[in-house]
């Protein structure tokens, strides 16, 4: 990755959950066929680690990281297996410091004002908003831009087709995360020429 701004990679980051790892690859080709590049792998499931080596191996073109980062071995972990940005859902002063000496890019998950001025205070201004739509969404991105306007947001969390240009629109917003481009029926049905239309048309949201 030449820009060590997760935010600037794409307007959508799909988040994604893999439950069959021979399903990473076509998974993910499909995906960058589409135009979204960044790739966020959640570790919420046994076949996590594996999938984001077989993506970060097999498909060059596509830049995989980690979501659901929690803990100083999921950094380690993710780092080996290839990711090449970190994700975590919350931020505690242990995982921000491995997250930060990582090597690797990482958007650290707020979701108070006073989550985000702490971060600032580590010299982090580039963080998740989760969960984005239940914690106050859009509306609550725009009252924070006025007194911290250093800080730009990823915001994931119930972020929709619909909802996402809403976003994208906020000044502190440099892209959404997301999964209504993987649906589950899509998935299961290896489907991946759906997908990558799916990915097409949130690849053109601005």
């Amino acid at each position: 990755m030449t820009d060590s701004s997760v935010l600037d990679l794409a307007p959508v980051v799909p988040v994604v959950v893999v439950e069959d790892v021979a399903d990473a690859v076509p998974l993910a080709r499909a995906l960058v066929a589409g135009g979204l590049r960044a790739i966020e792998v959640t570790l919420r499931t046994p076949a996590a680690l594996d999938a984001i080596r077989a993506v970060a191996d097999e498909v060059p073109d596509a830049v995989v990281g980690a979501g659901t980062v929690i803990s100083p071995q999921n950094v380690a972990d993710s780092v080996a297996a290839g990711a090449r940005f970190l994700v975590s859902p919350g931020w505690t002063d242990t995982l921000l410091d491995a997250m930060n000496k990582s090597g690797v890019p990482f958007l650290p998950g707020v979701s108070t004002t006073s989550e985000v001025v702490a971060l600032l205070e580590r010299g982090v201004s580039e963080m998740k908003f989760f969960p984005a739509e239940a914690a106050g969404g859009v509306p609550y991105l725009k009252s924070l831009a006025g007194p911290l306007p250093q800080a730009r947001f990823c915001p994931t969390g119930g972020v929709s087709l619909g909802s996402a240009p809403s976003y994208l629109a906020l000044k502190n917003v440099g892209c959404v995360g997301g999964s209504w481009m993987l649906p589950a029926d899509a998935v299961a049905a290896k489907d991946w020429a759906r997908i990558e239309t799916l990915a097409r048309e949130a690849a053109g949201l601005e």
